[in-house]
């Protein structure tokens, strides 16, 4: 490597919720440096989830989050001038990342509500193991059990 490894930084807790994991979905929502609207959003998702599931939304976001998380994924490796795709455990900061990535495509790929209830609706579905974000993971587990036979390039 040329440069030193980034620096991880150390990101404050959701001001209302007190969870980081939060803190961090709410940044990747975030567009344009939005920082306000972004919150907003994902509060008032939260107050949806609270009024429709009468559970406490934190904890659906964190059932969702776990139920979404890939173990499996395929990495593109190349072998003797032929590229195979290799199945390869997931770690931890990478599964929390693929999981909010999908969560909120499927979210923003709903049409026609406003973001937070379309957020609020694929949260809910998610941490019921369905929706467009449970299906993305169903998909890479699939891709990642079919190519189960070049483990061993890994």
């Amino acid at each position: 490597m040329r440069h030193k490894p980034a620096v991880k930084r150390i990101i404050p807790p959701d001001p209302v919720f007190h969870s980081v994991p939060l803190a961090r979905f709410t940044n990747i929502i975030m567009t344009r440096g939005k920082k306000s609207v972004a919150i907003r959003i994902v509060h008032n998702a939260f107050d949806l989830i609270k009024e429709r599931t009468k559970q406490e939304p934190i904890d659906v976001f964190d059932r969702a989050i776990r139920n979404v998380a890939p173990v499996l994924e395929v990495k593109s490796k190349r072998i003797g001038g032929a590229n195979y795709q290799v199945p390869i455990e997931v770690r931890g900061e990478r599964k929390l990342a693929l999981a909010f990535r999908w969560i909120i495509g499927a979210a923003r790929s709903r049409k026609g509500k406003p973001m937070f209830e379309k957020l609020a609706e694929e949260l809910i579905s998610a941490s019921n193991k369905e929706g467009d974000a449970i299906k993305k993971r169903e998909d890479v587990h699939r891709m990642a059990e079919a190519n189960r036979a070049f483990a061993h390039f890994a």
